[in-house]
């Protein structure tokens, strides 16, 4: 079967690039890092745009100090973390897999930028709590990939953002499918969202999601699935009869927000 392994991104197609990649590009001195974040290359806060975003994507090739500068940059130049990470890293590396995708990256080399662009996520994280701080909602998340997954970083984001709306969330990354079970059934979850990136698990997970739902002490427990799969092929995800959910990260909090709301007004 065919295997999708897309980070997740809505953002619109981005514009094909012809500027050569590192190391090449490294050599022939190409503006990346700490030469673009003095504010002279963009004027004023507007949406980050492609060439903005292969700036970032050839930092994250030449190390993790330039992706910082590149991100303090747009700081400086006005942007929230909500739109750095919306607006950059998440088509940065949808940006990694497409130039994967056409052979411009070796598996090593992308593996290198994507690690330093998840780094970024970790880095920031108690800077994006503070943007907007929310009080604790008294909800408490799982979100997993599927069992086996290699692809985490869109979990990662979408964690941040239910963190800063008040949600309690652990984070899983299962290995196989007896770690996977023993995370749903660790403590008691008010939500379950689970991001799949390919389609290997989806025959295992259509038999074990309603296992572990039913086996659940909790009655009116939220179960969701999303993740790259959503975006590029959800029909193949209806089949695990749990919504799916194919929006980006504040979309999603406030889906799963109005869900909680509705499943408590009814008194399940």
């Amino acid at each position: 079967m065919a295997q999708f392994n897309f980070e997740n991104s809505q953002s619109p197609p981005l514009q094909q690039v012809s500027t050569p990649l590192l190391p090449v590009a490294s050599r022939q001195a190409l503006p990346v890092g700490p030469r673009l974040v003095g504010g002279t290359s963009f004027t004023g806060k507007s949406a980050l745009d492609c060439g903005q975003i292969q700036i970032l994507a050839q930092a994250c090739l030449q190390g993790l100090d330039a992706a910082r500068q590149v991100v303090f940059g747009w700081q400086r130049q006005g942007q929230s973390l909500e739109d750095i990470y919306l607006q950059g890293i998440t088509p940065c590396a949808r940006m990694l897999g497409e130039w994967w995708c056409a052979d411009r990256l070796d598996f090593a080399m992308t593996t290198i930028a994507s690690t330093h662009l998840q780094q970024l996520l970790h880095d920031f994280s108690a800077e994006f709590l503070r943007e907007a701080p929310s009080l604790s909602n008294g909800h408490s998340l799982l979100l997993m990939t599927e069992p086996g997954a290699q692809h985490s970083m869109g979990l990662l984001m979408l964690s941040e953002f239910f963190k800063r709306a008040g949600w309690l969330v652990t984070l899983g990354v299962p290995q196989d499918v007896a770690e996977f079970k023993r995370l749903f059934q660790s403590e008691w979850f008010d939500a379950v969202g689970i991001s799949i990136c390919t389609d290997r698990q989806l025959q295992t997970l259509k038999s074990l999601l309603p296992q572990l739902r039913g086996a659940s002490d909790n009655l009116g427990l939220q179960l969701f699935v999303g993740g790259p799969m959503a975006h590029v092929a959800p029909g193949l995800l209806r089949g695990l009869a749990v919504p799916v959910v194919a929006k980006d990260a504040p979309a999603t909090v406030a889906w799963l927000t109005e869900q909680m709301a509705l499943s408590n007004a009814s008194g399940v």
